[in-house]
């Protein structure tokens, strides 16, 4: 994928960036919704998970856009990443990846992977985060943060309706 460019975010991409969100968490919530229990879920989503996926990607475009990366196919933005550091860790986060499942499966996220790697070496890091939630719509996400290389750190969160 010789044409795909990576570059800095910048804010009149912010609509391209929600509508990509929108695109590539579709799937994923689809299946997520079966998964995880229903006052878990609508506790976190009361407004449906579109309306706080885009609240949470829109703050970090307003507040952090020096941290999102886009993937372009030509003039096409076909994902994005969030990069944060933590230096107090020695730690580099991926904090937000997505891929428009019009370009999945053709090596856009291991290239935003490699990006995001190549950036957190580059700022003296030691190791890199990323985290996804164990439900079947992210277990994409899971099996291709595996075959980067990355170690699960087992963690177990539970939630008990009041």
């Amino acid at each position: 994928m010789t044409d795909l460019t990576i570059r800095p975010y910048a804010k009149e991409h912010k609509q391209t960036v929600l509508d990509l969100t929108l695109e590539a968490w579709t799937p994923v919530f689809e299946k997520t919704r079966q998964d995880v229990p229903s006052f878990a879920y609508d506790a976190f989503y009361p407004n449906g998970w579109q309306t706080r996926q885009l609240s949470d990607v829109g703050t970090l475009l307003d507040t952090d856009p020096q941290d999102i990366w886009l993937a372009w196919l030509g003039e096409q933005a076909a994902g994005y990443l969030g990069i944060k550091l933590h230096p107090e860790d020695q730690m580099g986060e991926i904090y937000i990846i997505a891929v428009s499942p019009r370009f999945q499966r053709q090596g856009i996220s291991t290239r935003l992977m490699t990006f995001a790697e190549d950036h957190i070496r580059h700022a003296g890091m030691k190791m890199i985060m990323v985290e996804t939630i164990g439900d079947r719509g992210h277990e994409p996400a899971r099996r291709s943060y595996e075959a980067f290389g990355f170690e699960p750190w087992p963690v177990a969160r539970y939630f008990k309706e009041v």
